[in-house]
Parts: C-alpha cells; sequence; structure tokens
C-alpha cells in the first residue's frame, strides 16, 4: 500500500515515518516535506499543501491508498472535502468540521453553546470595547494569573 502524508512539519514526519514501520504500507510519499524525512526513507513530493489539484492528481497516478492532511491550512481550505470529491480517501476533517480548530471564535460560540469549560472570551471589531473588555478582565483576575492583551502578555494583580 502507498500512502501520502500533506505538511512538512514535525507532526507530519513522526506520522510519515509510523507509518513507514507498516508491513503493509510499502512507500510514503510526502508532499512538501523537508530534507530531514528523507534520512528516514520518505519520498518528497515538491507539491505544496494549496495545490490540491496537483495532491489530487498524484494521488490518481501513483495509486495512494490514502491520504493524510496534517497542516490546519490545508484542511481549513477543504482539502478532504476536495479528495472525497476526486473519490479519493483522506485522513482528517472536512473544512466544516475543520472550523472548530482554525476559528477560534467558533470554537469558543460552541463550546458555550452546548456549556464545554472554557475560559470568558470576547470578540470585538471596535478597538475601544475590546481594551474595555481586556480592562474589566483584568481587574477581575487574581493576583499571579496571566492575561493577555492586544499587544502583550502581561501579569495582573501586583502591579
Amino acid at each position: 500500500m502507498k500512502l501520502l502524508v500533506v505538511g512538512s512539519g514535525g507532526r507530519e514526519h513522526a506520522i510519515a515515518k509510523k507509518l513507514l514501520e507498516s508491513t503493509n504500507v510499502e512507500q510514503v510519499f510526502v508532499a512538501p516535506g523537508n530534507d530531514g524525512m528523507r534520512l528516514d526513507g520518505l519520498d518528497l513530493i515538491n507539491i505544496g499543501i494549496s495545490e490540491h489539484s496537483k495532491l489530487i492528481d498524484f494521488a490518481k497516478v501513483n495509486d495512494i491508498a490514502w491520504t493524510f492532511i496534517g497542516p490546519d491550512d490545508a484542511l481549513a481550505a477543504g482539502i478532504v472535502d476536495d479528495f472525497n470529491a476526486a473519490g479519493l480517501k483522506a485522513f482528517g476533517p472536512t473544512k466544516a468540521a475543520a472550523e472548530l480548530e482554525w476559528s477560534k471564535d467558533f470554537a469558543k460560540e460552541i463550546m458555550v453553546k452546548y456549556d464545554v469549560p472554557t475560559a470568558a472570551y470576547g470578540t470585538f471589531s471596535d478597538f475601544e470595547e475590546a481594551k474595555a473588555y481586556i480592562k474589566e478582565r483584568r481587574s477581575n483576575r487574581r493576583q499571579g494569573r496571566w492575561a493577555c492583551s492586544w499587544e502583550r502578555c502581561c501579569r495582573c494583580g501586583d502591579s
């Protein structure tokens, strides 16, 4: 069986390396990968993560059994949906499901809606409203806690 891993980071490297250890796997391609992956016997393909149609063509021509998608950007762009539409198996969430990862605002809305414990948050398009929210939150923090602002992280409580 031949597999394709999309991405170039440490997560994709570790997954591709582990997949190659299986006796059922003949070859693992990584697109675009990184030079360190070659040391582990992985085959790099010079196709970028946003080039969905080229990745799909590669998978078809090379008889790829299934593709693992690593980068959040590719998932957010709907690469799994594109592979599925082409009749190919891809491991990763669809664009709609990936929104939980790439849209922090959407994720917070879902957590609040379904009572999933999460930190307080606010969404703003007005700078002054955001500043007031941070100031209010900062005054409510216990000593020694950390609060993030629009410019930096600052220690609250003892300043």
